[in-house]
């Protein structure tokens, strides 16, 4: 079903936020701005320059606002990021973690929101780039028609703080 490879697609996207805010920049630079990416199901969505309240490996909080104003998706869906993702780092294990992440998705004539907690992160060697653990976001409102829930794999969004 479409709907269902677009709202895959949606739900990664807000892996990405969140993995963004694991992503930043280097040692000693500046990096409060996010650009992020996920592809999922044959569809993409991203967005740039999404803004965060710190440089990791500090606990964070990336701004909703700065992430739905560029957003954009292919394949004629949109997203909307309900809540601004806060996430804790261990930069020695090179991971982290994000507390909530609370999407709408809308696909044609249905809207549907899914939340996942507690979505894990992992870094790339020594840079700040992550990608999303697999984990799974579940239905928290919306149509019947909506997927229960929707299931973003390991490595399918990623994030460069700049």
């Amino acid at each position: 079903m479409r709907l269902t490879t677009k709202l895959s697609c949606v739900t990664a996207l807000v892996v990405a936020v969140t993995a963004g805010a694991s992503t930043a920049a280097s040692a000693g630079a500046q990096a409060l701005l996010v650009d992020g990416s996920i592809t999922a199901a044959g569809s993409t969505c991203s967005w740039t320059n999404a803004t965060a309240t710190a440089d990791p490996p500090a606990t964070l909080t990336i701004a909703a606002a700065s992430v739905n104003s560029s957003v954009s998706c292919t394949g004629g869906a949109s997203a909307t990021l309900n809540n601004s993702p806060t996430l804790v780092f261990d930069d020695a294990a090179g991971t982290a973690t994000s507390d909530l992440i609370d999407i709408t998705v809308r696909q044609s004539f249905l809207s549907c929101s899914y939340r996942a907690t507690n979505a894990g992160w992992t870094r790339s060697g020594t840079t700040r780039a992550y990608t999303n653990q697999a984990f799974t976001a579940r239905k928290s409102g919306g149509s019947f028609l909506c997927p229960g829930s929707i299931s973003a794999p390991a490595g399918s969004a990623s994030l460069t703080f700049h």
